[in-house]
């Protein structure tokens, strides 16, 4: 590895220079981590990690100040402060020393490829472990026989910096993750669910999910998905429940990567759509990868046969009851929790819809109304997931039956997300006073009708509209 080289690109990283620029003593300062890997695979620097032996409070404060970032402390029974942009795109952690020394601390790290250090103003690199011999030659390689010992995340950690970094995995690390893969459930839920973010989130999410397995943390971690190895389906599916999950995922990356062939003329806007954040750390793409891993954990337990007739009826919502369990066991945000456990459920109803090409517009409204607000987000998972489903009892007709059906209806949901449903030509009061309804479960009943007839086209003004709402209050 070129040291100039890595020394340029953190020169070239925003988070460094505002560090560089807003610390007036930058003695026993250092650089560590993931930035320096980075600059090292020449990729961009957008989070930085420092570590110092002084006050990291101190430090954050003091970098915060010219920018303007917002501060705040991390953790601090491990003594980290984090500093981050207001508007996006870079953070600055903080932490204190884990040894006596800039080397010790280095020589406690997790893998050879993050213990590598360089001063905050800039000069020669410190490597005790020789992690840059190991990216030259694409190795993972713990620091340490107690490194997974030390924190058992490191595992899943293995699996996402591999994969997403396209490293291989030393054998006597492979064997050290292995021993203690028994232990991988046991941080925090909310650390492992970012690291199984991080992993789905990567270029190669289908290898890291396979090195997570490999490794044995994947059936601590993420037993849900493990269990649904063997899991046979019924014609219609050429694969079992586990290896159509991940064929779901694999379509799903390729969806994302051409939204021109499947939306239409929808592309750019769902593509602007996907980038936008769900909770925790996740984008709606990144949500929807997560959601693929998950949509049918519920067919172990609906699964049913009888007259040699495979079904998993119900598999929808017993599969977004799971989801919701999951969730809590990882601590997501409500948000993100509602978001996956949403899809799960609502992932079987285009389909279903398919057969009754052109639809209505009322049906139309239906759809919208029940996949509301993330209409986009399960359409797309639909189309994937029905890619994936090819089995002799598919006919290629109904694949591109539903592939027509779904880019008609991403129309439809970008428009509905984008500008909302239609305006009612009356409100709830006035509703309710021209009814002659009381407020309340009535009320609101007559509203989503509103709301359906103005979709569709059915009224035009007042006196239509009341006359259809009249005959059904």
């Amino acid at each position: 590895m070129n040291a100039d080289l890595i020394l340029a690109g953190l020169a070239a990283s925003e988070p460094v220079r505002v560090a560089r620029a807003g610390v007036a003593d930058p003695a026993d300062l250092w650089i560590v981590g993931g930035a320096i890997r980075d600059a090292a695979l020449g990729g961009a620097v957008t989070d930085l990690d420092l570590a110092t032996s002084r006050d990291p409070g101190e430090i954050a404060r003091e970098i915060a100040a010219a920018p303007a970032a917002a501060v705040f402390e991390l953790s601090g029974e491990h003594g980290t402060w984090r500093v981050a942009s207001h508007r996006g795109g870079w953070s600055i952690d903080i932490a204190s020393l884990r040894g006596a020394t800039i080397e010790a601390d280095l020589r406690l790290r997790d893998f050879t490829v993050n213990a590598i250090a360089g001063p905050i103003p800039g000069g020669q690199l410190l490597d005790p472990t020789g992690g840059l011999t190991d990216l030259d030659s694409t190795i993972l390689r713990a620091c340490g026989p107690t490194s997974f010992a030390d924190d058992p995340l490191r595992i899943m950690r293995a699996a996402r910096l591999a994969a997403g970094l396209g490293l291989k995995i030393d054998p006597a690390t492979r064997r050290l993750a292995i021993e203690a893969a028994g232990r991988a459930a046991e941080p925090a839920g909310e650390r492992q669910f970012a690291e199984l973010r991080g992993i789905l989130a990567g270029p190669d999410p289908i290898e890291g999910l396979r090195l997570l397995e490999e490794l044995g943390a994947g059936a601590r971690v993420l037993p849900e998905l493990v269990a649904l190895r063997g899991v046979v389906q019924n014609a219609n599916h050429h694969l079992d429940v586990h290896d159509h999950t991940i064929e779901v995922l694999r379509r799903l990356l390729e969806v994302e990567a051409d939204l021109e062939r499947f939306a239409g003329d929808a592309a750019a806007g769902v593509r602007v759509l996907l980038d936008q954040p769900v909770g925790d750390g996740m984008t709606r793409r990144e949500g929807m990868r997560f959601a693929a891993i998950l949509h049918d954990v519920g067919k172990p337990a609906t699964r049913n046969e009888a007259a040699g007739m495979v079904s998993f009826k119900g598999h929808d919502r017993v599969g977004a009851e799971m989801l919701a369990e999951i969730c809590r066991r990882f601590k997501t945000s409500r948000k993100s929790g509602a978001y996956l456990t949403q899809l799960t459920r609502d992932h079987l109803i285009l389909g279903f819809m398919v057969r009754e090409r052109p639809l209505p517009r009322r049906r139309v409204w239906e759809y919208l109304r029940a996949t509301d607000p993330w209409s986009v987000d399960v359409t797309l998972l639909t189309i994937a997931d029905r890619l994936s489903a090819r089995g002799l009892g598919v006919p290629e007709q109904a694949i591109e039956g539903h592939l027509g059906l779904a880019e008609e209806m991403l129309a439809e949901a970008l428009a509905w997300e984008l500008d909302g449903p239609p305006e009612p030509l009356l409100r709830g009061d006035a509703l309710a006073d021209a009814l002659g309804i009381e407020p309340g479960e009535e009320l609101g009943r007559m509203m989503r009708e509103q709301e359906a007839v103005l979709f569709a086209g059915e009224a035009s003004d007042r006196e239509e509209l009341l006359s259809r709402l009249a005959g059904l209050s």
